[in-house]
This record gives C-alpha cells, sequence and structure tokens, in this order.
C-alpha cells in the first residue's frame, strides 16, 4: 500500500518497536523480517527514516504563527504526555530517505530546480513529530534542507539533546510541567544549546504547571537566553480525554505576575477542527 508520499507503506513486520522499550537511550530500529531482500537494498536500514506525514500549512505556534509551512512529522515518541495530541505519530509511518523527504518538501513549497529554498513560494520548513531527534537520520535532513536554502524549524520536547543539530535550526524547545506527566525528562543540557533565534515553550494545563513555568522562567533567566518564552494552553481534546487551560485565565496570572513571556495559542484548532490531522 502506498502511503502519503507514495513511498512503500511499511510492513508490520517492520514497524517500529515503540511499546515496551528503553527509549533513553536507543534510537529507532528498522526490524527487517527479509534480511537477503534489504542485503539487496541500495536504501538500507542506515539512511531511511519512517515519516507520518509531510503536508503544507500555516504554522500554528511560536512566532511565526500564521506563516506558510511544510511540516515534516517524524513517527515515534518516548514520552506519552497526558494532552498529546499527535498520537497517531507513535506508530507506522512511510519509510522514506532523506532524498525522498526532500523531493516532497520541494514539491510542496514549489522549489524550481536550482532554486533557493529562501526563493520557493514557501520558503519555511519544520521538523516535528512524534519526536525528531529520535531518528538519527535527522542530522542529515536538516543539513540538506539548509543547503536548499530553507528556514529551518524543528519541535522537540525538550528531553535530547539539540546540540547536535545544526545551529542555523530554529529550535522550538519545550519544557514539560508537571500535570503532562512527563516532568522531569527535560535535557539541562538545552539551556546551553539554544540561543537568540530559538524559543522554549511550555504546554499548560493547570494552575501548578502555571506555577512550575513561572517559576522555571525566572529562576533560569529564559528571556535572556533566547527570542521567546512562550506559554501555550493546552488545548481541550474534542473527545473529551483531557480537560483545557482556558486562554483568558492564562493571560490574567501572566499578567499579575509580570512576565516576560508570549501567549501562544494553536491557531490551526481555531481554522480547522481541533483533531484534524495533515493541517
Amino acid at each position: 500500500m502506498a502511503g502519503p508520499t507514495g513511498q512503500e507503506k511499511a510492513n508490520p513486520k517492520e514497524q517500529l518497536k515503540l511499546e515496551n522499550r528503553d527509549w533513553k537511550n536507543q534510537k529507532i530500529e528498522i526490524v527487517d523480517s527479509k534480511p537477503e531482500t534489504r542485503r539487496n537494498d541500495r536504501r538500507t536500514e542506515a539512511n531511511l527514516m519512517f515519516i507520518t506525514e509531510i503536508f503544507k500549512s500555516v504554522q500554528g505556534e511560536g512566532t511565526r504563527a500564521g506563516l506558510p509551512c511544510v511540516f515534516v512529522r517524524l513517527t515515534g515518541c518516548n514520552l506519552r504526555c497526558t494532552w498529546c495530541d499527535t498520537a497517531y505519530a507513535f506508530h507506522g509511518g512511510t519509510k522514506m530517505s532523506v532524498e525522498d523527504v526532500l523531493a516532497r518538501v520541494d514539491e510542496l513549497c514549489a522549489r524550481a530546480a536550482e532554486q533557493s529554498g529562501a526563493a520557493a513560494i514557501v520558503p519555511l520548513v519544520e521538523l516535528t513529530g512524534g519526536e525528531p531527534l529520535l531518528q538519527e537520520e535527522i542530522y542529515p535532513l536538516a543539513e540538506a534542507l539548509l543547503a536548499r536554502g530553507y528556514t529551518v524549524m524543528i519541535e522537540t520536547s525538550g528531553e535530547r539533546f539539540v546540540g547536535r543539530l545544526p545551529k542555523e535550526v530554529i529550535k522550538i524547545v519545550d519544557v514539560k510541567c508537571p500535570d503532562s506527566g512527563e516532568a522531569d525528562t527535560f535535557d539541562p543540557r538545552n539551556l546551553e544549546a539554544v540561543d537568540a533565534k530559538d524559543e522554549i515553550k511550555f504546554v499548560l494545563s493547570t494552575r501548578r504547571d502555571y506555577e512550575f513555568a513561572r517559576d522555571f522562567t525566572r529562576e533560569q533567566a529564559l528571556a535572556t537566553r533566547v527570542k521567546q518564552v512562550l506559554f501555550s494552553p493546552a488545548f481541550a481534546d474534542p473527545n473529551g480525554k483531557w480537560p483545557g487551560l482556558e486562554p483568558r485565565e492564562l493571560v490574567e496570572w501572566i499578567l499579575a505576575d509580570g512576565l516576560p513571556v508570549r501567549l501562544g495559542l494553536q491557531l490551526h484548532k481555531f481554522i480547522w477542527h481541533p483533531a484534524t490531522q495533515g493541517v
């Protein structure tokens, strides 16, 4: 069966092993049920990645919200946040090489041959997930996109060290709050790896989350480290799996405490139904 980009869907026996694994110290592994076939395929597991979707939309969050953007969503995540809205990216995916991904991005960005990505109709590309840093191929992919002239962003959970990425990549780094269910997963080395073009984001679902984010922001002087600190209220699940945090309530807290942060709303969830994929 062909995937959304025309590449072959992974055989069930070749799917990501995302359950019952020690993801803290491992990376994605492709398990091939036909090794003799794989040996004859030049696109070996060393240069293949699993991709959930590649699509064009508008940037929904952060300081570039509203700008046209092409998103590359990698498959797999080692965290299980209580309010995660992309659980469909935990498993499955389409096996693609870096070259496959670049070709699809060029197509969606309307980049002509030999043209710089900066001059394409859509010059902005975001790498996301899942957790994109679980797959080793993210690094050559980021380098190749930069070499084409695109502005490249990555959105990551903060649990993985971002310092291996090319410096030019704009890093949107989460710090998980207590009621995410994944507190204390942030890699503190990321505080030294980010700089004035990057952003640090907190997703908040409760007053306790807010107080944690407020204190972390102050104690780590985040506003002096990055371009913007984002406080994003969790959007209520349309199926009732988790409650949201009212943006107005969050704004009142921010103003009362005089925090140097930006309110971050998920713009795409106001444009489309909140559960819509590929937007």
